[in-house]
Protein backbone atom coordinates (compact mmCIF):
# COMPACT_ATOMS: atom_id res chain seq x y z
CA UNK A 1 0.00 0.00 0.00
CA UNK A 2 1.20 3.40 -0.89
CA UNK A 3 2.30 5.48 2.08
CA UNK A 4 0.40 8.76 2.32
CA UNK A 5 1.32 11.93 4.15
CA UNK A 6 -1.39 13.93 5.89
CA UNK A 7 -2.50 17.26 4.46
CA UNK A 8 -1.48 18.91 7.72
CA UNK A 9 2.05 17.55 7.39
CA UNK A 10 2.35 18.78 3.81
CA UNK A 11 1.08 22.28 4.63
CA UNK A 12 3.41 22.53 7.64
CA UNK A 13 6.35 21.23 5.61
CA UNK A 14 5.88 23.70 2.74
CA UNK A 15 5.32 26.63 5.10
CA UNK A 16 8.36 25.71 7.22
CA UNK A 17 10.68 25.17 4.25
CA UNK A 18 9.73 28.45 2.57
CA UNK A 19 10.05 30.42 5.81
CA UNK A 20 13.38 28.84 6.74
CA UNK A 21 14.76 29.49 3.25
CA UNK A 22 13.73 33.15 3.52
CA UNK A 23 15.28 33.45 6.99
CA UNK A 24 18.55 31.84 5.90
CA UNK A 25 18.70 34.01 2.78
CA UNK A 26 18.03 37.12 4.85
CA UNK A 27 20.65 36.17 7.46
CA UNK A 28 23.29 35.45 4.82
CA UNK A 29 22.44 38.69 3.03
CA UNK A 30 22.76 40.70 6.24
CA UNK A 31 26.06 38.95 7.06
CA UNK A 32 27.48 39.67 3.59
CA UNK A 33 26.32 43.29 3.67
CA UNK A 34 27.71 43.80 7.20
CA UNK A 35 31.09 42.37 6.23
CA UNK A 36 31.22 44.64 3.17
CA UNK A 37 30.28 47.65 5.29
CA UNK A 38 32.92 46.68 7.83
CA UNK A 39 35.63 46.73 5.16
CA UNK A 40 34.41 50.09 3.84
CA UNK A 41 34.40 51.53 7.36
CA UNK A 42 37.94 50.31 8.05
CA UNK A 43 39.14 51.72 4.71
CA UNK A 44 37.54 55.08 5.51
CA UNK A 45 39.11 55.18 8.97
CA UNK A 46 42.53 54.33 7.54
CA UNK A 47 42.17 56.95 4.79
CA UNK A 48 41.28 59.74 7.25
CA UNK A 49 44.00 58.68 9.67
CA UNK A 50 46.67 58.62 6.92
CA UNK A 51 45.75 62.11 5.78
CA UNK A 52 46.02 63.50 9.30
CA UNK A 53 49.23 61.58 10.00
CA UNK A 54 51.00 62.81 6.85
CA UNK A 55 50.00 66.38 7.57
CA UNK A 56 51.34 66.24 11.14
CA UNK A 57 54.62 64.55 10.05
CA UNK A 58 55.30 67.13 7.40
CA UNK A 59 54.40 70.09 9.61
CA UNK A 60 56.52 68.87 12.54
CA UNK A 61 59.53 66.67 11.60
CA UNK A 62 60.05 65.88 15.30
CA UNK A 63 56.90 63.76 15.24
CA UNK A 64 58.18 61.47 12.52
CA UNK A 65 58.40 57.77 13.55
CA UNK A 66 61.68 55.83 13.69
CA UNK A 67 63.20 54.53 10.46
CA UNK A 68 63.58 50.74 10.07
CA UNK A 69 66.54 49.94 7.82
CA UNK A 70 65.45 46.29 7.28
CA UNK A 71 62.30 47.30 5.50
CA UNK A 72 63.64 50.65 4.28
CA UNK A 73 60.83 52.73 5.70
CA UNK A 74 59.24 54.48 8.63
CA UNK A 75 57.02 52.43 10.95
CA UNK A 76 54.11 54.31 12.47
CA UNK A 77 51.73 52.63 14.88
CA UNK A 78 48.08 53.59 15.48
CA UNK A 79 47.32 52.58 19.05
CA UNK A 80 48.50 49.19 20.27
CA UNK A 81 49.97 47.13 17.43
CA UNK A 82 52.59 44.38 17.06
CA UNK A 83 56.03 45.68 17.78
CA UNK A 84 57.72 44.51 14.61
CA UNK A 85 56.63 44.01 11.03
CA UNK A 86 58.02 41.13 8.96
CA UNK A 87 60.63 42.10 6.37
CA UNK A 88 58.36 40.74 3.62
CA UNK A 89 56.19 43.87 3.79
CA UNK A 90 58.87 45.78 1.83
CA UNK A 91 57.79 43.76 -1.22
CA UNK A 92 54.16 44.85 -0.92
CA UNK A 93 52.93 47.62 -3.22
CA UNK A 94 51.66 50.99 -2.01
CA UNK A 95 48.17 50.68 -0.57
CA UNK A 96 46.32 49.00 2.32
CA UNK A 97 46.98 45.32 3.13
CA UNK A 98 45.87 42.72 5.69
CA UNK A 99 48.72 40.61 7.11
CA UNK A 100 49.24 38.22 10.02
CA UNK A 101 51.71 39.28 12.72
CA UNK A 102 52.20 37.13 15.85
CA UNK A 103 49.00 35.26 15.06
CA UNK A 104 46.90 38.41 14.76
CA UNK A 105 45.39 39.97 11.68
CA UNK A 106 46.44 43.60 11.24
CA UNK A 107 46.03 46.26 8.57
CA UNK A 108 49.09 47.98 7.12
CA UNK A 109 48.82 51.14 5.04
CA UNK A 110 51.89 51.66 2.82
CA UNK A 111 52.52 55.00 1.14
CA UNK A 112 55.43 56.97 -0.23
CA UNK A 113 56.91 59.43 2.28
CA UNK A 114 59.68 61.70 0.97
CA UNK A 115 62.45 59.43 -0.36
CA UNK A 116 61.38 56.43 1.75
CA UNK A 117 58.09 54.63 2.51
CA UNK A 118 55.80 54.97 5.48
CA UNK A 119 54.24 51.89 7.08
CA UNK A 120 51.19 52.78 9.16
CA UNK A 121 50.03 49.80 11.33
CA UNK A 122 46.43 49.37 12.58
CA UNK A 123 45.00 46.77 14.97
CA UNK A 124 41.23 46.33 14.56
CA UNK A 125 41.03 42.91 16.31
CA UNK A 126 38.88 44.14 19.16
CA UNK A 127 36.42 45.72 16.72
CA UNK A 128 36.31 42.58 14.55
CA UNK A 129 35.71 40.32 17.56
CA UNK A 130 32.68 42.41 18.53
CA UNK A 131 31.51 42.29 14.93
CA UNK A 132 31.79 38.47 14.87
CA UNK A 133 29.82 38.27 18.10
CA UNK A 134 27.03 40.25 16.48
CA UNK A 135 27.09 38.03 13.38
CA UNK A 136 27.06 34.85 15.53
CA UNK A 137 24.12 36.22 17.51
CA UNK A 138 22.33 36.92 14.22
CA UNK A 139 22.86 33.37 12.94
CA UNK A 140 21.85 31.85 16.31
CA UNK A 141 18.71 33.96 16.32
CA UNK A 142 17.94 32.78 12.80
CA UNK A 143 18.23 29.15 13.93
CA UNK A 144 15.93 29.73 16.90
CA UNK A 145 13.38 31.51 14.72
CA UNK A 146 13.54 28.59 12.26
CA UNK A 147 12.73 26.13 15.06
CA UNK A 148 9.90 28.37 16.23
CA UNK A 149 8.66 28.55 12.63
CA UNK A 150 8.41 24.74 12.41
CA UNK A 151 6.39 24.63 15.64
CA UNK A 152 4.10 27.46 14.55
CA UNK A 153 3.70 25.98 11.06
CA UNK A 154 2.54 22.65 12.44
CA UNK A 155 0.11 24.38 14.78
CA UNK A 156 -1.27 26.71 12.12
CA UNK A 157 -1.57 23.90 9.59
CA UNK A 158 -3.71 22.05 12.11
CA UNK A 159 -6.05 25.04 12.22
CA UNK A 160 -6.13 25.24 8.41
CA UNK A 161 -6.99 21.57 7.85
CA UNK A 162 -9.18 21.14 10.94
CA UNK A 163 -12.37 21.59 8.98
CA UNK A 164 -11.23 19.15 6.31
CA UNK A 165 -10.60 16.58 9.07
CA UNK A 166 -14.02 17.28 10.56
CA UNK A 167 -15.61 16.77 7.15
CA UNK A 168 -13.80 13.45 6.76
CA UNK A 169 -15.07 12.31 10.19
CA UNK A 170 -18.64 13.20 9.27
CA UNK A 171 -18.34 11.36 5.97
CA UNK A 172 -17.07 8.24 7.77
CA UNK A 173 -19.99 8.48 10.21
CA UNK A 174 -22.57 8.40 7.42
CA UNK A 175 -24.06 5.07 6.45
CA UNK A 176 -24.90 4.16 2.87
CA UNK A 177 -28.59 4.64 2.24
CA UNK A 178 -29.11 7.26 4.96
CA UNK A 179 -30.79 10.48 3.88
CA UNK A 180 -29.05 12.57 6.54
CA UNK A 181 -26.68 15.03 4.85
CA UNK A 182 -23.76 17.17 5.99
CA UNK A 183 -24.53 20.78 6.88
CA UNK A 184 -22.20 23.04 4.81
CA UNK A 185 -23.09 26.03 7.00
CA UNK A 186 -20.89 24.82 9.85
CA UNK A 187 -17.71 25.30 7.78
CA UNK A 188 -16.02 28.69 7.45
CA UNK A 189 -13.86 28.01 4.40
CA UNK A 190 -15.70 28.32 1.09
CA UNK A 191 -13.77 25.44 -0.42
CA UNK A 192 -14.71 23.06 2.40
CA UNK A 193 -18.36 24.11 2.19
CA UNK A 194 -18.29 23.50 -1.57
CA UNK A 195 -16.76 20.08 -0.96
CA UNK A 196 -19.54 19.29 1.53
CA UNK A 197 -22.18 20.32 -1.04
CA UNK A 198 -20.56 18.11 -3.68
CA UNK A 199 -20.46 15.16 -1.30
CA UNK A 200 -24.10 15.67 -0.31
CA UNK A 201 -25.13 15.59 -3.95
CA UNK A 202 -23.08 12.43 -4.55
CA UNK A 203 -24.38 10.80 -1.36
CA UNK A 204 -27.97 11.54 -2.38
CA UNK A 205 -27.40 9.96 -5.79
CA UNK A 206 -25.93 6.89 -4.11
CA UNK A 207 -28.85 6.68 -1.66
CA UNK A 208 -31.33 6.91 -4.54
CA UNK A 209 -29.43 4.23 -6.45
CA UNK A 210 -29.38 1.89 -3.42
CA UNK A 211 -33.10 2.42 -2.92
CA UNK A 212 -33.78 1.60 -6.57
CA UNK A 213 -31.54 -1.46 -6.26
CA UNK A 214 -33.39 -2.68 -3.19
CA UNK A 215 -36.71 -2.18 -4.93
CA UNK A 216 -35.47 -3.97 -8.02
CA UNK A 217 -34.01 -6.94 -6.17
CA UNK A 218 -37.13 -7.21 -4.06
CA UNK A 219 -39.29 -7.35 -7.17
CA UNK A 220 -36.94 -9.84 -8.83
CA UNK A 221 -36.97 -11.99 -5.71
CA UNK A 222 -40.76 -12.05 -5.70
CA UNK A 223 -41.00 -12.77 -9.45
CA UNK A 224 -38.46 -15.61 -9.22
CA UNK A 225 -39.85 -17.19 -6.08
CA UNK A 226 -43.37 -17.47 -7.52
CA UNK A 227 -42.54 -19.71 -10.52
CA UNK A 228 -40.03 -21.70 -8.42
CA UNK A 229 -42.76 -22.38 -5.88
CA UNK A 230 -45.11 -23.47 -8.66
CA UNK A 231 -42.45 -25.82 -10.09
CA UNK A 232 -41.71 -27.36 -6.70
CA UNK A 233 -45.39 -27.80 -5.86
CA UNK A 234 -45.98 -29.43 -9.24
CA UNK A 235 -43.05 -31.79 -8.66
CA UNK A 236 -44.45 -32.80 -5.28
CA UNK A 237 -47.86 -33.48 -6.81
CA UNK A 238 -46.36 -35.50 -9.67
CA UNK A 239 -44.25 -37.47 -7.21
CA UNK A 240 -47.47 -38.74 -5.59
CA UNK A 241 -48.95 -39.81 -8.91
CA UNK A 242 -48.88 -43.63 -8.96
CA UNK A 243 -49.06 -43.77 -12.75
CA UNK A 244 -45.59 -42.22 -13.18
CA UNK A 245 -42.77 -44.67 -13.75
CA UNK A 246 -39.52 -44.87 -11.83
CA UNK A 247 -37.48 -43.18 -14.59
CA UNK A 248 -39.85 -40.23 -14.75
CA UNK A 249 -39.98 -40.06 -10.97
CA UNK A 250 -36.16 -39.80 -10.87
CA UNK A 251 -36.31 -36.90 -13.32
CA UNK A 252 -38.96 -35.21 -11.19
CA UNK A 253 -36.66 -35.47 -8.18
CA UNK A 254 -33.85 -33.90 -10.25
CA UNK A 255 -36.15 -31.02 -11.16
CA UNK A 256 -37.13 -30.61 -7.53
CA UNK A 257 -33.48 -30.60 -6.42
CA UNK A 258 -32.61 -28.03 -9.08
CA UNK A 259 -35.53 -25.89 -7.95
CA UNK A 260 -34.31 -25.94 -4.34
CA UNK A 261 -30.81 -25.17 -5.54
CA UNK A 262 -32.05 -22.24 -7.64
CA UNK A 263 -34.03 -20.85 -4.71
CA UNK A 264 -30.95 -20.96 -2.50
CA UNK A 265 -28.92 -19.22 -5.21
CA UNK A 266 -31.56 -16.49 -5.51
CA UNK A 267 -31.36 -15.87 -1.75
CA UNK A 268 -27.55 -15.72 -1.83
CA UNK A 269 -27.45 -13.42 -4.85
CA UNK A 270 -29.94 -11.06 -3.23
CA UNK A 271 -27.73 -10.90 -0.15
CA UNK A 272 -24.79 -9.95 -2.35
CA UNK A 273 -26.75 -7.44 -4.41
CA UNK A 274 -28.00 -5.64 -1.31
CA UNK A 275 -24.59 -5.82 0.40
CA UNK A 276 -26.25 -6.94 3.63
CA UNK A 277 -24.22 -8.70 6.32
CA UNK A 278 -23.25 -12.29 5.65
CA UNK A 279 -26.16 -14.67 5.98
CA UNK A 280 -26.65 -17.46 8.47
CA UNK A 281 -23.88 -20.07 8.60
CA UNK A 282 -24.36 -23.60 9.75
CA UNK A 283 -22.74 -27.03 9.71
CA UNK A 284 -22.76 -28.15 6.08
CA UNK A 285 -21.99 -31.64 4.80
CA UNK A 286 -19.16 -30.68 2.46
CA UNK A 287 -19.05 -33.93 0.49
CA UNK A 288 -22.81 -33.84 -0.01
CA UNK A 289 -22.66 -30.20 -1.17
CA UNK A 290 -19.92 -31.08 -3.65
CA UNK A 291 -21.87 -34.05 -4.99
CA UNK A 292 -24.91 -31.81 -5.54
CA UNK A 293 -22.69 -29.27 -7.36
CA UNK A 294 -21.17 -32.03 -9.53
CA UNK A 295 -24.49 -33.59 -10.51
CA UNK A 296 -25.38 -31.15 -13.35
CA UNK A 297 -22.01 -31.79 -15.01
CA UNK A 298 -22.10 -35.60 -14.87
CA UNK A 299 -23.19 -36.13 -18.49
CA UNK A 300 -20.65 -33.64 -19.83
CA UNK A 301 -17.69 -35.11 -17.93
CA UNK A 302 -18.68 -38.63 -18.96
CA UNK A 303 -18.97 -37.64 -22.61
CA UNK A 304 -15.54 -35.98 -22.55
CA UNK A 305 -13.92 -38.85 -20.71
CA UNK A 306 -12.98 -36.66 -17.73
CA UNK A 307 -12.16 -38.59 -14.59
CA UNK A 308 -13.90 -36.99 -11.57
CA UNK A 309 -12.08 -37.67 -8.28
CA UNK A 310 -13.75 -36.70 -5.01
CA UNK A 311 -11.38 -36.96 -2.03
CA UNK A 312 -13.44 -35.56 0.86
CA UNK A 313 -14.28 -37.30 4.13
CA UNK A 314 -18.01 -38.20 4.14
CA UNK A 315 -18.18 -37.30 7.84
CA UNK A 316 -16.67 -33.83 7.37
CA UNK A 317 -18.85 -30.82 8.10
CA UNK A 318 -17.72 -27.22 7.56
CA UNK A 319 -19.15 -23.95 8.85
CA UNK A 320 -20.69 -22.12 5.89
CA UNK A 321 -23.80 -20.58 4.42
CA UNK A 322 -25.31 -23.42 2.42
CA UNK A 323 -26.62 -21.30 -0.49
CA UNK A 324 -23.43 -19.22 -0.79
CA UNK A 325 -21.27 -22.35 -0.72
CA UNK A 326 -23.44 -23.91 -3.46
CA UNK A 327 -22.81 -20.91 -5.72
CA UNK A 328 -19.06 -21.03 -5.08
CA UNK A 329 -18.83 -24.76 -5.79
CA UNK A 330 -21.05 -24.54 -8.87
CA UNK A 331 -19.00 -21.75 -10.49
CA UNK A 332 -15.60 -23.25 -9.68
CA UNK A 333 -16.60 -26.71 -10.97
CA UNK A 334 -18.25 -25.19 -14.04
CA UNK A 335 -14.98 -23.40 -14.94
CA UNK A 336 -12.99 -26.58 -14.38
CA UNK A 337 -15.30 -28.62 -16.64
CA UNK A 338 -15.47 -26.00 -19.39
CA UNK A 339 -11.69 -25.66 -19.64
CA UNK A 340 -10.78 -29.35 -19.32
CA UNK A 341 -11.04 -31.23 -22.60
CA UNK A 342 -9.66 -34.44 -21.13
CA UNK A 343 -7.82 -35.71 -18.09
CA UNK A 344 -8.96 -35.31 -14.51
CA UNK A 345 -10.78 -32.95 -12.14
CA UNK A 346 -9.94 -33.61 -8.52
CA UNK A 347 -11.86 -32.14 -5.58
CA UNK A 348 -10.15 -32.64 -2.22
CA UNK A 349 -10.09 -31.21 1.29
CA UNK A 350 -7.30 -30.98 3.82
CA UNK A 351 -5.84 -28.60 6.42
CA UNK A 352 -8.88 -26.34 6.24
CA UNK A 353 -8.66 -25.93 2.45
CA UNK A 354 -10.95 -27.09 -0.32
CA UNK A 355 -9.04 -27.70 -3.58
CA UNK A 356 -10.51 -28.02 -7.05
CA UNK A 357 -7.71 -29.01 -9.41
CA UNK A 358 -8.01 -29.77 -13.11
CA UNK A 359 -5.69 -30.77 -15.94
CA UNK A 360 -7.20 -28.31 -18.38
CA UNK A 361 -5.78 -25.61 -20.62
CA UNK A 362 -4.71 -23.35 -17.77
CA UNK A 363 -4.53 -19.57 -17.73
CA UNK A 364 -1.91 -17.29 -19.29
CA UNK A 365 0.29 -15.45 -16.74
CA UNK A 366 -0.87 -12.02 -17.95
CA UNK A 367 -4.51 -13.01 -17.41
CA UNK A 368 -4.07 -14.39 -13.87
CA UNK A 369 -4.29 -11.01 -12.04
CA UNK A 370 -7.68 -10.35 -13.67
CA UNK A 371 -9.56 -13.64 -13.31
CA UNK A 372 -11.65 -12.31 -10.41
CA UNK A 373 -12.42 -9.04 -12.20
CA UNK A 374 -16.04 -8.63 -13.20
CA UNK A 375 -16.70 -8.97 -16.94
CA UNK A 376 -13.05 -9.68 -17.67
CA UNK A 377 -12.37 -12.16 -20.45
CA UNK A 378 -8.90 -13.22 -21.51
CA UNK A 379 -8.41 -12.58 -25.21
CA UNK A 380 -7.33 -15.23 -27.71
CA UNK A 381 -3.89 -13.69 -27.94
CA UNK A 382 -3.38 -14.09 -24.21
CA UNK A 383 -4.38 -17.71 -23.81
CA UNK A 384 -6.80 -20.31 -24.98
CA UNK A 385 -8.82 -19.75 -21.83
CA UNK A 386 -11.75 -17.39 -22.17
CA UNK A 387 -15.10 -16.70 -20.57
CA UNK A 388 -14.06 -15.17 -17.21
CA UNK A 389 -17.14 -12.98 -17.10
CA UNK A 390 -19.03 -12.80 -13.81
CA UNK A 391 -18.76 -16.35 -12.43
CA UNK A 392 -15.41 -15.99 -10.68
CA UNK A 393 -16.21 -12.39 -9.75
CA UNK A 394 -19.29 -13.65 -7.87
CA UNK A 395 -17.19 -16.38 -6.25
CA UNK A 396 -14.63 -13.81 -5.05
CA UNK A 397 -17.30 -11.51 -3.68
CA UNK A 398 -19.00 -14.34 -1.77
CA UNK A 399 -15.70 -15.54 -0.33
CA UNK A 400 -14.77 -12.02 0.76
CA UNK A 401 -18.15 -11.49 2.37
CA UNK A 402 -18.01 -14.74 4.35
CA UNK A 403 -14.30 -14.53 5.16
CA UNK A 404 -13.26 -17.54 3.07
CA UNK A 405 -9.72 -17.06 1.72
CA UNK A 406 -9.53 -17.91 -1.98
CA UNK A 407 -6.51 -18.42 -4.24
CA UNK A 408 -6.13 -19.42 -7.88
CA UNK A 409 -2.96 -20.97 -9.26
CA UNK A 410 -2.61 -21.89 -12.91
CA UNK A 411 -0.05 -22.74 -15.58
CA UNK A 412 -0.79 -22.55 -19.27
CA UNK A 413 -1.49 -26.01 -20.74
CA UNK A 414 -0.96 -27.65 -17.33
CA UNK A 415 -4.19 -26.92 -15.49
CA UNK A 416 -5.65 -24.76 -12.73
CA UNK A 417 -6.07 -25.17 -8.98
CA UNK A 418 -8.58 -23.13 -6.98
CA UNK A 419 -8.17 -23.16 -3.18
CA UNK A 420 -10.94 -21.99 -0.81
CA UNK A 421 -10.43 -21.80 2.94
CA UNK A 422 -13.29 -23.50 4.79
CA UNK A 423 -13.09 -24.22 8.49
CA UNK A 424 -14.42 -27.51 9.83
CA UNK A 425 -17.13 -27.28 12.42
CA UNK A 426 -15.66 -26.35 15.82
CA UNK A 427 -12.43 -24.85 14.43
CA UNK A 428 -11.54 -21.25 15.28
CA UNK A 429 -11.00 -18.63 12.59
CA UNK A 430 -7.45 -18.07 11.34
CA UNK A 431 -5.58 -14.97 12.34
Amino acid sequence: MQARRSLRFKVALVFSVLTILLLVAQALGVKTLAEAQEERLIDALIHDDIANTLESYRSDPALRPPFDAEISGYISRAGRAPARLPTTVKNLPVGTHEIIVDGQEIHVAILQFDAARLYRVYDFNAYERRFKLVINALMTGTGLVAILTIWLAYGLSGVLVRQVSNLAQQVRALRLGETVSINPGRYDEAEVAELADAFNAYHQRMADMVEREKSFTGNVSHELRTPLTVIKTSCELLDHDASIGDRSRARIRQIEQSTDHMREMVDALLILARETPAGHQEAVDLRGAIEIALAPFANRTTANGIDMVLDVDPELHVTANRAALAIVLSNIIDNAVRHTAHGQIRVSYGDGELRVQDTGSGIAPQALPHVFTRLYQAGPEESRVHGFGIGLAIVKKICDQYGWPIELHSELDRGTCVIVGLLPVGASARS
